[in-house]
């Protein structure tokens, strides 16, 4: 009997060079020497972690490998080669990844100076591809294009540029692009959505940029839009944009101010003092001048209006567009009759994104599901007119393909709204995000337990959207609800209380954002209570602490997630979470009081991988993990992954080795700015070595 082991090497080996997930490879490679052999040949990309200083650890048997990623290695954010706590000569450890990584020609570094990137390039002339991580500040003593001079003077064959987590000035760049003719003409990828920007790219500089580098095919710029600052960008900067650089199949213009993951006001209504320097025939002319978009992302921040003529232009005119992200257009689709208009004639789309639009109302969003039917993902955010049952029939029309949806800062959909909007599709979304907003979440919780009616009430009964639409279009919903309807005991479980329960069969992954103060205990009664399948959470905290009394209750709520077999990852993200670090007033809570009470009850979870954001002191720059903290981390018994996103005290971390089978822990401070000199008392690179000793001395069980 043949076995997997008859197989010819050399199939084998195209059976690898195929798989692709670093989790499946992993796997492979333990089930027997051959191939691990195999692995190791046939494997193109590597993180590698560990500590710098370590020289004998640098792994020589990848040799394959021509993406490397090196922006992780310990201690985190430290020089990689001229560390002060290592006497390891920056050279030789340059020309021993070189010679244990022969073939790279895609390269991840966390550079801190521009040093790293003059060395490391050097032992790699033959870059193609290159990311820089910075979240420390520039220096102001480096000259003008220091960090990027060498960069572009000694790869000739670079063609693609990710600076979207490094630190710099906008005009470091746009000088040496036009010093490196040659180079930048070649480049295809330039992103530069940087973070950590306060004004962006200013339009001048937007337009040198593309200038020199006439066949990019994707460019990510952060920017402004705002009228009122110089260098803002509008109709002429757009126009530039188009004319220079005509292969574009990925544009990312974004106003800096929609880069930090904040959510707005709830009461706003979606319309800004300013209105940007935008108008539609200049939209009608950028659209006609990039045929070849495949993705376009305009989040202005400021009011774009009346769109809905431009708009239609991008389905004659871009007729490969698939993704689609507007931020503040208004006026995106009209839906004044039965007939088609705006972006709802864009029938190719298969991702749609709407963020801040002030005249979006249930009839838009019908509209878009009757036009744009082959969207897979659809996110709507901060649009305040839409309703649950505009947002349902949009659901129930795009049954077929739908499986992402993000519904945030709605103000007619708080948490149960939005988990009923989707019920059409609750058997097929794998990604969903909500907002955990409870309004009268007794009440809902009272109606979950109304049973099969109650689902009959809300999907069965004719709507009056419908018959607004045509007769024939009515026909067809009324066509759709039947079949929905008769595959009632389908998508429900009888519970042991003797009461039907939803149940989200394919959902994979959860984003949820909630205020502080407000407890995670009522999602499973607001529609989320059976979820078989559901692996990842991300949760974000969001809100200011000062001034907040006590909470009521002892804990958060994660203990309630327990309800979720299969989940393993968590995010826990309260980086947004503003409060005292040191010492708070009188009758308030100081953050160390505040992370008690979001972390109570994780050790109930069986985590496997977790991510921490720890709350923040903005007034002195503070993130740090508290005693409170670390003492409920090191309950998690069964982490394996354990990445926390700020500082922490050396004896504070050397709680987490109770747990047995932790292998991997890394403060990352990955926030801008990142703390140039840690105080003496917070991990330092000494520190983190002797933790990660401390971790790796310890024998794993599997």
């Amino acid at each position: 009997m043949a076995t997997i082991n008859d197989i010819p090497d050399v199939i084998l080996s195209n059976i690898f060079a195929s798989i692709s997930d670093t989790r499946t490879r992993n796997s492979l490679s333990l089930v027997s020497r051959k191939f691990m052999l195999l692995d190791r040949a046939t494997r193109v990309s590597l993180t590698l972690r560990g500590n710098a200083r370590d020289l004998f650890m640098i792994p020589t048997c990848f040799r394959s490998v021509t993406d490397l990623d090196l922006s992780f290695l310990s201690p985190w954010g430290h020089s990689l080669l001229s560390s002060p706590f290592s006497d390891t000569d920056p050279q030789l450890l340059a020309h021993r990844l070189r010679r244990a990584f022969p073939a790279v020609t895609s390269l991840t570094v966390y550079a801190r100076s521009p040093l790293t990137i003059e060395i490391l390039v050097q032992q790699w002339p033959g870059l193609k591809r290159v990311k820089l991580v910075r979240w420390h500040q520039r220096l102001a003593s480096w000259p003008i294009g220091e960090d990027f001079v060498c960069l572009l003077e000694q790869c000739e064959n670079l063609n693609w540029l990710d600076l979207s987590t490094f630190y710099y000035w906008t005009e470091d760049l746009p000088p040496v692009l036009q010093a490196c003719p040659k180079v930048s003409a070649s480049l295809v990828h330039l992103n530069l959505l940087t973070t950590s920007f306060a004004e962006g790219f200013k339009s001048q500089e937007i337009k040198e940029i593309t200038t020199a580098c006439p066949n990019l095919k994707n460019i990510l710029v952060a920017c402004n839009f705002d009228p009122r600052y110089i260098g803002f960008v509008g109709d002429e900067t757009l126009l530039a944009v188009a004319n220079n650089c005509p292969k574009l199949t990925l544009l990312h213009l974004a106003d800096t101010s929609t880069l930090t993951d904040v959510r707005g006001d709830p009461d706003n209504d979606g319309f800004t003092s300013e209105d940007a320097m935008v108008t539609k025939g200049t939209l009608v002319e950028f659209f006609s001048g990039l045929p070849l978009l495949q993705e376009l992302v305009l989040d202005v921040g400021r009011n774009v209006r009346d769109t809905s003529m431009a708009l239609e232009m991008l389905n004659s005119k871009c007729k490969d567009l698939r993704v689609l992200k507007l931020g503040q257009f208004h006026g995106i689709c009209l839906a004044n009759e039965s007939q088609l208009d705006g972006i709802a004639l864009c029938s190719g789309l298969e991702e749609l994104s709407i963020k801040n639009c002030g005249d979006l109302t249930d009839m838009g969003l019908i509209a878009i599901g009757r036009g744009c039917s082959k969207l897979s993902r659809f996110e709507v955010q901060g649009c305040k007119r839409i309703t649950e049952k505009g947002l349902r029939t949009m659901a129930c029309l795009l049954r077929n393909t739908l499986v992402k949806v993000k519904i945030s800062c709605c103000k007619n959909l708080d948490a149960a709204a939005s988990l009923r909007s989707v019920e059409p599709i609750r058997d097929r979304i794998q990604w969903l995000h909500i907002d955990c907003v409870w309004n009268g979440w007794e009440e809902i919780g009272n109606s979950e337990q109304v049973g099969l009616s109650f689902w009959h009430n809300q999907v069965e009964e004719p709507s009056s959207l419908f018959s607004l639409m045509g007769s024939e279009y009515d026909h067809e919903m009324r066509r759709k609800k039947c079949k929905y309807s008769s595959d009632v005991s389908d998508g429900y479980i009888l519970e042991n209380n003797g009461f039907w329960c939803k149940k989200w069969d394919r959902l994979q992954y959860l984003s949820l954002w909630i205020g502080v103060g407000e407890l995670l205990t009522p999602l499973p009664a607001a529609g989320l209570l059976n979820c078989p399948n559901l692996e990842e959470i991300r949760i974000k905290v969001e809100g200011d602490c000062r001034g907040r009394s006590k909470p009521s209750e002892r804990a958060f709520g994660l203990s309630s997630l327990t309800l979720y077999p299969r989940l393993s990852k968590m995010q826990l993200d309260c980086s947004e979470t503003i409060g005292y670090a040191l010492t708070a007033p009188s009758g308030q809570m100081d953050l160390s009081l505040w992370e008690r009470f979001f972390l109570n009850g994780i050790g109930e979870l069986r985590l496997s991988e977790l991510d921490y954001w720890p709350p923040q002191d903005r007034d002195v720059n503070h993130r740090s993990l508290s005693l409170p903290a670390a003492a409920l981390l090191a309950e998690c018994l069964e982490l394996r992954k354990l990445f926390i996103h700020g500082t922490a005290h050396e004896h504070f971390m050397m709680f987490l080795l109770k747990i047995p089978n932790l292998r991997d822990v890394q403060l990352r401070e990955d926030y801008y700015p990142a703390p140039e000199n840690d105080m003496s008392t917070e991990m330092r690179a000494g520190s983190c070595s002797r933790f990660e000793a401390a971790l790796n001395r310890r024998p794993i069980l599997d």
